[in-house]
């Protein structure tokens, strides 16, 4: 049954906090932990989680606040699970940042915590709802405009999240997973089959590959592929519920092929990046940056670049397959981003962004793309192209300047050949030879890319470089990733991953901001001054319905003596 975390509202007066010296009061005030418990643990809206539990009457849920807190909080000091609830246990500032009054007192315990997040990933894979997803966009928002923080200029970039798997080749993965079918069989089917699987059992998939030999290799996956054909034929029928299992089939699928009851191994070129790469995650994908093979997820941020915010935040973060194109990436977010910053017009990437189908999305969506690099070889001769309506553009070349016409499908500019012949770089011109003049043929998307390539040169010099300071915000990502590594496994939990990370460095970035300048503490404040309104309300309702019971139930008191023991027994300060 799901039910809010109110506790922190009212302090006991022999709690934690009021016990503490007046000294050390005053520096629990100052303190970071303070002002999380203020800017993200009152923030968080805990109603978006009811639907993970049950309508009924029933055992209630833990605190929902702490527990997405407590993530937030493990993300940002890089702690592991067994530190994190060190620290609540032990460390009053903790407990003062999760809205704990009781030394003793522990929200909740790891059993919990972690079956939290698998009732996260199971309603995402349900519904593709991402819980996390929407507390970080409701922070963010609250926190962009407490803090005026303009969002008409922002930036974006991805790094890779080499997911914490082994280094499996083919052969090894193959042999893998005929090991790990093999512990889930019964003791008599073990016994019924051992012929079968007792080449590979009596040593790890490394050890089996080890002492092999380059030109033995292929045979062995051949060898391996009959015994693949056999399990899926003789054990599917008593094992195929299991996880592995399932594994397994995709894993079969993905390297043979049975042709008139005759396996065959598909090639190596014949494999995909998507295909599993370890049976320990399903969601790691392949992929070679810089010559260098990578397995696990891509992370994408976006944040707030104008020149004018003394702070900037993150307002965007997405979890993808590493194979998956930076192009595609952002025009599937494009839409996203937009609705959550509508006054969004500038938008800087490099290279790996770049794409028509994106050129499009900016024209409809009025934002000014700014590419800070360019694929590819300079053109010799600089076509410009102005667009004068929806029909016609001005295009240019260095001695002239003419209107296009439409052809139907795309657009023509005709140059005077007379003046092209005195050109200097007219055997380099893009444009085509005819009888009385020169052609020159482009489309709209056309346009749009010529369009983005020169952008970066028409702004304001102090504008050119803004993307590149997006790596310092990567580096804060990847600092928390020992050798560049996930802790975690899986595309969810990356994405549980970067989502705490996201939020712990914007809570991080506005901490600093405040500290250089205190004055802006009250803005800060004003956060938590809204939810302590609807708190106070929900207490209000509270307080009067009780009153009403106490004068139904005890009506041989009088409405006095019978307000003083409401009061006593509810006190708080």
């Amino acid at each position: 049954m799901f039910k809010r975390n109110t506790d922190h509202m009212q302090a006991d007066i022999f709690g934690l906090y009021n016990t503490l010296p007046e000294k050390m009061k005053k520096v629990v005030k100052k303190s970071e932990h303070y002002v999380f418990y203020n800017l993200i643990f009152c923030n968080i809206k805990e109603a978006l989680f009811s639907k993970l539990y049950s309508n009924k009457k029933s055992r209630p849920n833990a605190p929902i606040n702490a527990m997405v807190a407590s993530l937030i909080l493990m993300h940002r000091y890089n702690w592991t699970y067994e530190q994190l609830f060190e620290n609540i246990q032990f460390h009053i500032l903790v407990k003062i940042a999760l809205g704990l009054d009781c030394i003793d007192k522990m929200p909740f315990c790891p059993a919990t915590l972690f079956n939290f997040q698998n009732r996260l990933a199971k309603h995402f894979i349900q519904t593709g709802e991402n819980l996390l997803e929407q507390v970080f966009d409701q922070l963010t928002e609250k926190q962009l405009k407490i803090l005026k923080i303009k969002t008409s200029i922002q930036r974006t970039d991805s790094f890779a999240a080499a997911s914490n798997i082994r280094n499996y080749s083919r052969l090894q993965l193959l042999v893998e997973l005929v090991i790990r079918i093999y512990r889930i069989l019964s003791d008599k089917d073990k016994k019924r089959f051992l012929k079968h699987f007792e080449p590979y059992i009596n040593k790890s998939s490394g050890q089996y590959i080890y002492p092999l030999k380059a030109s033995e290799i292929p045979h062995e996956i051949e060898k391996i592929g009959h015994l693949y054909h056999w399990i899926e034929k003789n054990l599917k029928h008593s094992y195929a519920e299991y996880d592995i299992f399932k594994t397994f089939e995709r894993v079969y699928k993905e390297h043979f092929t049975v042709v008139h009851e005759k396996i065959e191994v598909k090639s190596n070129n014949q494999l995909k990046s998507h295909y599993v790469q370890s049976p320990d995650d399903l969601d790691a994908t392949y992929r070679k940056k810089n010559n260098k093979p990578l397995k696990g997820q891509s992370i994408n941020i976006v944040e707030t670049a104008s020149p004018d915010n003394q702070v900037n935040l993150i307002t965007d973060v997405s979890t993808n397959p590493l194979n998956k194109e930076d192009s595609k990436v952002l025009n599937e977010r494009l839409d996203t981003i937009k609705h959550k910053t509508p006054d969004l017009k500038e938008l800087h990437f490099d290279a790996a962004y770049a794409s028509s189908e994106n050129d499009k999305k900016f024209e409809k969506h009025k934002i000014t793309p700014v590419q800070t690099a360019v694929r590819g070889k300079k053109p010799a001769v600089d076509m410009k192209i102005e667009k004068v309506s929806e029909t016609q553009y001005t295009v240019s070349c260095p001695l002239q300047s003419v209107q296009s016409e439409s052809t139907g499908k795309q657009y023509k500019a005709t140059f005077d050949l007379a003046i092209c012949k005195r050109c200097s770089s007219k055997g380099k011109c893009p444009t085509q030879r005819r009888k009385h003049h020169r052609v020159f043929y482009f489309s709209h998307e056309y346009y749009l890319r010529s369009r983005r390539q020169k952008i970066i040169d028409s702004i304001p010099i102090e504008r050119r470089k803004l993307r590149s300071n997006i790596e310092a915000t990567v580096n804060e990502f990847v600092r928390k990733m020992p050798n560049r590594k996930l802790k975690v496994r899986g595309a969810f939990k990356a994405s549980i991953f970067a989502l705490s990370c996201a939020m712990s460095i914007n809570f991080g970035r506005i901490y600093r901001f405040i500290q250089v300048d205190p004055s802006y503490y009250e803005p800060i404040v004003l956060c938590f001054v809204n939810v302590v309104k609807d708190q106070i309300q929900f207490y209000r309702k509270y307080f009067c319905k009780m009153v009403k019971y106490l004068v139904f139930k005890q009506r041989s008191l009088n409405y006095t003596s019978q307000r003083k023991i409401f009061v006593f027994e509810n006190l708080s300060f």
